[in-house]
């Protein structure tokens, strides 16, 4: 497992406030201010991820403020990204000021002031979100470019956008299941996608490095073919063609990035790990063998047949009745 869980309802109640300010304070130094102070909750999941530290958050409507003082007494040098999950933001941040919903996006800069604040304060109503800090050293791209992002809404719902948004909030999913050895190349994956889609945002792809650009294509690859398992058409010169890149491009990339393991063969192995987990789900247990190969892309029962008792030793009718027994 990697993570630390906080929760304001581990100290007093009349500590929890100040307890809050001093967990936040660790990444994002600023005063805080809430209507809710006396009585107050919240709740911060940690993660370290080598030099990026990744966050989910949940909390009663407050009010963030990092002022220009805060910022001469200490600056981490830190850029903050901020996807919000429920509830509404206001930011004034870098001469924008901007809502935020469900699904949006916004980066922070720890060496300008900002003022983020809840924008929907009903009674009892969260904020949640997470939040990933890391050094600004280690954002490929020119800091004058970089500023033409602060304090922007950046939709997290289609494109590279809605990819790193989907990987972030995945972590936080699976923290539980990861291994503290699994942190510095997963910290490395998320400032690569932030990499490639801030440069494409910026029109500056030019700007990052081969292999930054090469490991981010490998995850919107690896997640295109997660979302189209379902298609009997998913082959690599499919794949490659959605990408616009060539297929010696996508055979070489996907390779570096996945163990050596071919396009091909990481599709097969998607498609039957699905299937072994619907054979053995007693949930659709009266669901035909044959709708299920179907879902996971396999027209044909007998090719089906054929992959299954080459990968897990009997067939799918067997399988599923010792799973299910």
């Amino acid at each position: 497992m990697i993570g630390t869980v906080f929760r304001t309802d581990d100290v007093p109640a009349g500590d929890r406030f100040d307890y809050w300010q001093e967990l936040v304070g660790r990444t994002r130094s600023s005063a805080l201010v809430s209507d809710h102070a006396a009585d107050f909750w919240a709740e911060q999941r940690l993660m370290e991820l080598g030099p990026v530290v990744v966050s989910q958050m949940s909390f009663l409507p407050t009010r963030y403020r990092r002022t220009e003082k805060l910022v001469r007494q200490a600056d981490p040098e830190l850029y903050h990204l901020t996807l919000l999950l429920d509830g509404g933001l206001a930011l004034d941040h870098a001469g924008q000021t901007s809502t935020f919903t469900s699904r949006d996006l916004h980066l922070a800069d720890s060496s300008q002031p900002y003022d983020v604040r809840s924008a929907d304060d009903r009674q009892g109503g969260l904020v949640t979100g997470m939040a990933v800090d890391f050094p600004k050293a280690l954002l490929p791209l020119p800091p004058h470019r970089v500023r033409e992002l602060l304090g922007r809404r950046l939709p997290g719902l289609e494109g590279v956008g809605a990819l790193v948004a989907d990987f972030v909030v995945g972590l936080d999913r699976q923290a539980g299941t990861l291994q503290p050895s699994d942190a510095p190349r997963l910290g490395t994956v998320v400032l690569d996608l932030m990499s490639a889609w801030f440069a494409q945002l910026l029109e500056a792809e030019a700007a990052l490095s081969p292999e930054t650009r090469g490991r981010a294509m490998a995850q919107r690859v690896q997640e295109f073919i997660r979302q189209n398992l379902h298609d009997p058409e998913l082959t690599p010169p499919v794949i490659a063609a959605a990408h616009h890149i060539s297929l010696s491009y996508l055979h070489r990339i996907f390779q570096q990035h996945t163990q050596g393991e071919p396009v091909a063969a990481w599709i097969r192995r998607r498609r039957l790990e699905n299937a072994h987990r619907d054979l053995a789900n007693p949930s659709l247990r009266g669901t035909p063998i044959h709708t299920v190969a179907a879902r996971w892309g396999y027209r044909r029962p007998s090719d089906f047949t054929r992959a299954f008792r080459a990968a897990y030793g009997m067939s799918p009718r067997d399988y599923r009745q010792q799973a299910l027994t």
